[in-house]
């Protein structure tokens, strides 16, 4: 097998994997009150999971009031494009258009399919068959789960309700290798646990996430690390 079919292959693998969340994401949004229409534009123009999962969780929980939450949630986990962007910027090559074309297929699964490539040109490959690929997959699989959500009756029965905690799991868990990665995360997830029975839906994670951010702003428990790496 050739470099480059054996890149086609892993990064196709990662496409079927990844657009079979799409379904989940389809049925969530319904189930929100969100029309079948509106979870597809969210789909082609928003097109990153976490952010996706985020916005329609917010609004189902708080309804059209939680909706600037809704908003600030899946701008903030999408900020973390931005950095793909700039770490993906030299491997993509070309013009203004091709590099403002790729920025919407910057998502982690395509960041991650072409930094694994040690030759130039098969990142690019990477890139763009994995970025094209669930792009187009993720956007089927939507359409699918919104349809078919009003058959599927609760999410919660079918355990769909879950895809996008597991899907945070998965992106978190590889992070969690040192004593400042675990101490940001758990000083996370108590501050939006102990929030969410007393605020609007959505502000406990915009407040995790400010409490994460001074964590890691301080480096607390980090140093010793810091000093050794």
């Amino acid at each position: 097998m050739t470099a480059e079919r054996e890149v086609w292959r892993e990064a196709l693998g990662v496409v079927f994997a990844t657009s079979a969340y799409g379904i989940s994401f389809g049925a969530l949004a319904v189930a929100a009150g969100v029309d079948v229409w509106q979870a597809c534009v969210l789909s082609l123009l928003m097109f990153t999971g976490g952010s996706q999962f985020a916005f329609v969780g917010v609004f189902a929980a708080g309804g059209l009031a939680a909706l600037p939450s809704a908003i600030a949630s899946a701008a903030l986990l999408g900020v973390r494009n931005v950095a793909y962007g700039m770490r993906m910027s030299p491997i993509v090559g070309g013009g203004a258009l091709r590099r403002a074309t790729a920025a919407h297929f910057t998502i982690d699964e395509s960041t991650a399919v072409a930094i694994s490539q040690s030759d130039p040109r098969l990142r690019q490959v990477g890139f763009w068959v994995t970025g094209v690929g669930i792009f187009l997959g993720w956007n089927v699989t939507t359409l699918i789960g919104a349809l078919v959500g009003d058959v599927l009756g609760d999410p919660k029965t079918w355990g769909l309700d879950a895809a996008a905690a597991a899907a945070f799991l998965a992106l978190l868990w590889p992070r969690l290798k040192q004593r400042q990665a675990i101490a940001v995360g758990v000083a996370a997830a108590v501050v939006a646990a102990s929030l969410t029975p007393f605020i609007m839906p959505g502000l406990p994670v915009l407040i995790a996430a400010l409490v994460a951010i001074i964590v890691g702003w301080f480096n607390w428990l980090g140093g010793r690390e810091g000093a050794t790496a």
